[in-house]
């Protein structure tokens, strides 16, 4: 394992910026996870570390070596690609040992760091099988132990599990995240998956625009989000539009008042996550009538859609207890939040 360093990497494809000087530390043994929409720039990004994109500025630095101008093969990185890339036509042993071999490792070693590449995906009974007897989850761990087998300095995941089915995603994620600890080894995945981001990681990187929006835990970007763009990919929020007038108010343009931090006065965003908005217990900060526009159950919790005004809209979620009627489309009730509960945006962190 080896600490991975990109200082200012940018790629540039004519006039169209991929990447604009992507800065990045991660520590030796550390889970980073890319996070952002498509076209972000994450798996441009991801290429870049791996040789197969050609960086047009900046440097990539593996433990104490500058890897920027090294072929692919030179550089000691383990890539799992989100189409696994299995050849066919060979077994799960040959698909494994393929990779010692373009290495010209010694044939006496192969099979032994093949098996155990296979003991730890948990696939040593399947050498002998070929892709297509696979499933799609034991496909995936093949091009995983393919990656793994040569001790790679570093691992990078290229969205591994976009091609499995929901349940089989949740299961395959915690299987790399422990092999990952067991291993110790540096990695880094991208995904436009939140819910694998915020499960899977030590730290997160929020990519927006070939820029790098925010890093750190998930928690910093859930509860401190940087900005507009953080608070809204990172999770579910509502966000109403307004004034603020720098001393804790919020005037929404439906002209609500609402009670919040202070930020700089001036033209502002107002962001609320769903669980900080329940039905208002007196003495809250914030307390309003809403009608229910829609409901969403979601089994042990409940979502309210709410119109505040024709313009001002928040989600509330209530604990399902199994007990009473749940609100219904059209009934009027009072939710609320405290002041602490809202993050505000002015000026750039708005947009």
């Amino acid at each position: 394992m080896a600490r991975l360093e990109l200082e200012n990497l940018t790629k540039r494809y004519g006039d169209f910026l991929a990447t604009r000087e992507v800065t990045l530390d991660v520590e030796e043994g550390e889970f980073l996870v890319m996070l952002g929409p498509s076209g972000c720039g994450k798996t441009t990004t991801l290429r870049m570390i791996a040789g197969f994109v050609e960086p047009s500025s900046g440097t990539v630095r593996l433990g104490a070596r500058d890897i920027t101008r090294l072929p692919p093969w030179r550089r000691n990185t383990g890539l799992v690609f989100q189409s696994y890339a299995l050849f066919p036509h060979m077994t799960v042993n040959q698909n494994v040992a393929f990779a010692l071999e373009m290495r010209r490792t010694p044939a006496a070693e192969i099979g032994t760091r093949v098996a155990e590449a296979l003991r730890l995906v948990r696939l040593g009974h399947l050498g002998d099988r070929l892709p297509r007897q696979l499933s799609g989850g034991q496909q995936q761990r093949v091009a995983l132990a393919r990656a793994l087998v040569f001790h790679p300095d570093i691992l990078l995941l290229d969205e591994p599990l976009s091609n499995l089915d929901a349940k089989l995603r949740e299961e395959v994620r915690v299987e790399i995240r422990n092999l990952q600890r067991e291993l110790g080894i540096t990695t880094v995945m991208v995904t436009h998956d939140q819910e694998e981001a915020l499960t899977i990681a030590d730290r997160l990187v929020v990519m927006n625009e070939g820029r790098v929006r925010q890093i750190g835990t998930q928690r910093d970007l859930y509860e401190r989000p940087a900005d507009r763009f953080v608070a809204g990919f990172v999770g579910r929020g509502s966000f109403l539009e307004g004034t603020s007038d720098g001393q804790g108010r919020f005037r929404t343009n439906g002209g609500i008042e609402i009670a919040c931090a202070a930020v700089e006065a001036g033209p502002a965003v107002l962001g609320l996550r769903p669980e900080r908005v329940g039905l208002a217990p007196n003495g809250a900060d914030n307390s309003f009538e809403a009608v229910v526009e829609f409901v969403s159950y979601l089994g042990g919790l409940v979502d309210l859609h709410c119109r505040l005004t024709d313009s001002d809209r928040v989600i509330a979620q209530m604990v399902n207890t199994g007990g009473g009627d749940l609100p219904r489309v059209g009934d009027r009730i009072r939710i609320g939040w405290p002041a602490a509960a809202a993050f505000v945006f002015s000026g750039e962190k708005a947009k």
